[in-house]
């Protein structure tokens, strides 16, 4: 059946290029599905937005922002407000897993394996290590990895890190798991496959902005050849936490595994983060998962059209 379809893409957050190619792809594939779709850059007027959501008289949103104001609920709230079925997560678990502290507590309440850490200010950084280095600085409230920084044992940067801190008034610290980023998607109900994730050439040692959108950043190798138990506790916790968090549709968790013991036996498996919308680019994960399960990009995005829904 053909839809009026809007496309919300690109806005106001560090994520702006990612999802403007996101949403270009989106697009371009709904429209060979014979859709009518009217793309949609959101700017910092408000009233601009709800006024072409207005004209446009949209059937479904999908809603291709990714970070700030576009994942975090409060896009979605707008959308609710005008009674406009969207892709993805409503305002509570958009908002939730946004945030990576109220996250944190959505996961352990769940008793689901997190790192150590703790929240705190950018001043108390400055003079001392917080945990035993080697540990990881988080923004509290972005994605793509946009301001991680690892903290290692005899490192001068701690300082700089701190007095340079642009995200906010709190940052999380967590301990440094090594070993190996995994990524598991989930579709409503089902949990895709694992993919094992590993930074090209000799760049960064965890999966930043460049690997994850870069072409050749990174190497992805699914079904991820690790321990068959940590295989499927993997995609067991994706799916767990899509559920904890109140998840529609699609989300995909990141994680981190220390299989520095060996592979003949599982290691520990932590979970990093759920991302309520996936990256939807050509180097993006979730899409490549659901093609190595069968669903091609274009029947992806379909189906994210068909569990559009509203809270209203």
């Amino acid at each position: 059946m053909k839809r009026r379809i809007c496309v919300l893409m690109g806005g106001l957050s560090a994520e702006r290029d990612v999802s403007l190619d996101s949403g270009r792809n989106v697009a371009d594939a709904l429209r060979g599905l014979g859709h009518d779709v009217h793309a949609i850059d959101p700017t910092a007027d408000l009233l601009a937005l709800v006024r072409d959501l207005h004209e446009s008289q949209p059937d479904v949103v999908f809603n291709a922002l990714h970070g700030r104001f576009g994942e975090d609920g409060s896009i979605q709230g707008i959308l609710d407000w005008m009674g406009i079925p969207y892709t993805h997560s409503g305002v509570r678990a958009s908002a939730t897993a946004m945030d990576k502290a109220a996250a944190r507590a959505v996961f352990a309440a769940a008793s689901l394996p997190i790192a150590t850490g703790l929240c705190l200010p950018p001043a108390e950084l400055e003079p001392a290590d917080p945990l035993p280095a080697p540990y990881v600085v988080k923004p509290l409230n972005e994605g793509s990895s946009v301001g991680v920084e690892i903290i290692r044992a005899g490192s001068n940067r701690r300082a700089e890190i701190a007095r340079g801190w642009t995200f906010g008034p709190r940052m999380l610290v967590e301990e440094y798991i090594p070993g190996r980023e995994l990524t598991v998607g989930v579709l409503h109900d089902r949990a895709l496959t694992v993919t094992d994730i590993t930074p090209a050439g000799s760049g960064p040692t965890f999966y930043d902005y460049q690997a994850k959108y870069a072409a050749g950043g990174s190497c992805h190798e699914l079904p991820a050849r690790i321990h068959p138990a940590t295989f499927a506790q993997a995609r067991e916790l994706a799916l767990a936490a899509h559920r904890a968090l109140g998840c529609r549709g699609a989300s995909r968790t990141d994680f981190r595994y220390d299989d520095t013991a060996g592979t003949d036996r599982p290691g520990r498996l932590v979970i990093l983060e759920t991302n309520t919308q996936p990256g939807m680019t050509p180097t993006s994960l979730l899409p490549e998962q659901a093609a190595a399960c069968g669903m091609d990009y274009a029947t992806l995005c379909q189906w994210m059209i068909d569990q559009a829904t509203c809270r209203t």
